[in-house]
């Protein structure tokens, strides 16, 4: 069985300063897999929320241009590129562009190690 839906800012809800739509786990996906994946999108102008979890993210960046700042650091990303974040690093999004700024992240664990448990 083929198992497909849109990515799609309309079904995106608001998390994180920006518009996020979850992708993994999906309703009636059965057994949880052991990592997430979302897609977000951050307006034109906008950043994001500072973020920091005990999960290691991976950006693609699907479209659009800005930049990253992960704990002291800041790099400019665009699309077809890739982000690695480490665990335990604050980090924000900015986009300073004129479009809207689109990327799909997958983060593993799934969920987060409950008071510094085994990931």
């Amino acid at each position: 069985m083929i198992t497909k839906f849109p990515i799609d800012e309309m079904h995106a809800v608001d998390e994180f300063g920006m518009a996020c739509q979850r992708l993994i786990p999906w309703a009636g996906q059965g057994e949880e897999p052991p990592f997430g994946a979302m897609a977000c999108f951050l307006p034109a102008g906008a950043d994001s929320v500072p973020d920091c979890h005990d999960q290691v993210e991976v950006m693609i960046v699907l479209s659009g241009a800005g930049s990253i700042s992960i704990a002291e650091e800041r790099r400019w990303i665009a699309a077809g590129e890739m982000v690695v974040i480490p665990r335990n690093r604050k980090h924000v999004v900015y986009n300073p562009g004129t479009r809207t700024l689109r990327w799909v992240s997958l983060y593993w664990p799934l969920r987060e190690p409950e008071n510094g448990g085994p990931v």
